[in-house]
């Protein structure tokens, strides 16, 4: 697997820094955008009111009776130039002229223009129609309005022009300037504060890493997902799986990514469902799943904010708890073979003092009676169990029966050869029950029993334990196979392990091969295992 590379010594720029400077530039070229789109809105709004005011000017001189009669009448200048002046005074235009079709001025701001030729377009206006356009005459560039004046008989008998020169729109959109200028300071102002609060917490949020750094951290946390051997399980404050790796989905037996699930829909057993929905630590616990036995840790995290939520790791406990049960049975034979030789000794000293006493006939009849009741026990385990790995289990727990107390009877019917079951699995299951059923024999009245029948019948092994305990309850049957439920003391538990564990690596291991169990209720309990029996191979199916 690839390993990214590691993170370099030169401090790159945070990502939060990189994205205040392009917030920055972001919101500088918005806000000049807006101020040259309202510059440019504003002083087309400026040139638009120029020409609305001077049209209404110009109609309504247009309109004026004075101004018809006068234009009709011997001097139109004496008339109009006062009458005008006053208007344009009022209106604050540059200039009203007043004109005749023949483009001679009758009135004008400078009255040495009067009389003499007007400069700008006309024909429209001559043909009845009121128009603006920007002309240069005598006073400059302006923006200007013209519009005939209509006689009685509904000719054009003058025309009215009125105009601002683009000086005075200028002006008019200098005043406007200021507003502008200080809408756009404030609105860069606002954007940049928020920029730098933005960039603040993402500072925080991110620990002052740069884009770099945390893609090289992704790099790590996908490397390390995809190569730890342990499961790893991230759960929120709200229950619900936020990451998983390989390893966990496949001791927990996850089909697809499980991310933003609650832990109660992925269909774990209860008690590990319960541990999940739980913020509290864990350390080695023992959880049995469908098939696996599995180690789980769980820590809160170690965040500044002290955010709600769990981490999980899991170890594969299957091959070891296999292991152990197979360890187990070894040393309960090599208990059993201390006991038998602490018991032959004790015989032997028994037999020589017999002998010393000069009464051989007692002792030799105490040696062989002691020895044939040994050699009955091992002679029918090895005749009836083929599989040296369980009858060297069913010796041992004969003598650790005995030992405590408990008679360990095995069927006379008892017949079964090499069943191709792995032994680490028969183990598990008849181990198990043996120990329970001793337990639960100690439990009882006298005389305590415990009696185990073993068969091969129809392809499949069936495995029958009984014992003289008080039994199990009808209502705990639902109970029985879950990991933690037991009839013992808990006082004696290991630390770690906890109780209930044994039944439940029973069923585990029963269900591991496609196999049934069931209980008879007490008193005097009866597991009932049965399993099919592997098809050698290029043998009929």
């Amino acid at each position: 697997m690839r390993v990214p590379a590691s993170l370099p010594h030169r401090r790159d720029p945070s990502l939060a820094r990189r994205l205040l400077l392009l917030q920055a530039l972001v919101v500088g070229v918005v806000v000049l955008t807006a101020t040259a789109v309202a510059y440019l809105d504003a002083r087309q709004a400026v040139q638009q009111s120029a020409e609305q005011e001077t049209t209404a000017i110009v109609e309504s001189l247009a309109d004026s009776p004075l101004v018809l009669e006068a234009v009709t009448g011997p001097d139109p200048s004496a008339v109009l130039q006062p009458y005008v002046e006053q208007v344009r005074a009022d209106t604050g235009t540059s200039f009203i002229t007043v004109l005749a079709p023949d483009r001679t001025r009758y009135t004008h701001p400078d009255r040495d223009q009067i009389g003499r030729p007007f400069r700008g377009t006309i024909a429209p206006a001559l043909a009845g129609e009121t128009f603006t356009e920007t002309y240069t005459g005598t006073l400059g560039p302006s923006v200007r309005a013209t519009g005939p004046v209509v006689g009685a008989g509904g000719e054009v008998v003058a025309l009215v022009s009125a105009g601002i020169t683009v000086e005075a729109i200028g002006e008019d959109l200098a005043a406007a300037v200021p507003g502008i200028a200080g809408t756009a300071l404030v609105t860069l102002a606002v954007g940049g504060l928020g920029s730098w609060a933005l960039s603040r917490r993402l500072q925080r949020q991110t620990h002052g890493l740069s884009p770099g750094q945390l893609a090289r951290m992704v790099e790590y946390h996908h490397a390390v997902l995809h190569a730890v051997r342990e499961g790893l399980l991230l759960v929120d404050g709200e229950r619900r799986v936020q990451l998983v790796n390989d390893e966990a989905r496949r001791l927990l037996g996850l089909d697809g990514d499980p991310a933003g699930r609650h832990v109660a829909d992925l269909g774990l057993p209860a008690e590990l469902t319960a541990l999940l929905t739980q913020q509290r630590t864990a350390v080695d616990e023992v959880h049995v799943t469908g098939t696996r036995v599995l180690v789980v840790n769980q820590a809160p995290p170690q965040a500044a904010d002290g955010g709600a939520g769990t981490v999980v790791t899991l170890r594969d406990h299957t091959d070891l708890q296999a292991l152990t049960g197979e360890l187990d049975s070894v040393r309960s034979f090599a208990e059993s073979l201390r006991a038998q030789a602490h018991e032959a000794a004790n015989r032997l000293h028994t037999t020589v003092s017999l002998v010393e006493l000069g009464r051989t006939q007692e002792a030799i009849e105490f040696a062989t009676a002691q020895l044939a009741s040994a050699q009955r026990l091992t002679d029918r385990v090895v005749s009836a169990v083929g599989d040296p790995v369980l009858a060297a289990l069913l010796l041992g727990k004969a003598a650790t029966a005995h030992e405590r107390g408990v008679l360990l009877e095995i069927d006379p019917a008892t017949s079964v050869g090499e069943t191709g079951l792995p032994g680490g699995d028969l183990v598990t299951i008849v181990g198990n029950l043996l120990d329970n059923a001793i337990d639960a024999a100690l439990s009882g009245d006298p005389p305590r029993e415990v009696q185990l029948a073993l068969e091969v019948a129809g392809g499949r092994l069936e495995i029958r334990v009984e014992d003289t305990g008080p039994g199990v309850a009808e209502a705990d049957l639902p109970r029985v196979f879950e990991r933690g439920w037991s009839t013992k003391d808990a006082g004696g538990a290991p630390a770690g392990l906890g109780r209930g564990l044994g039944l439940a690596l029973v069923a585990q291991a029963v269900r591991w091969h496609g196999g049934t169990i069931t209980v008879r209720p007490g008193p005097g309990a009866e597991f009932v295992v049965s399993l099919p029996l592997p098809v050698p191979a290029g043998a009929a199916r």
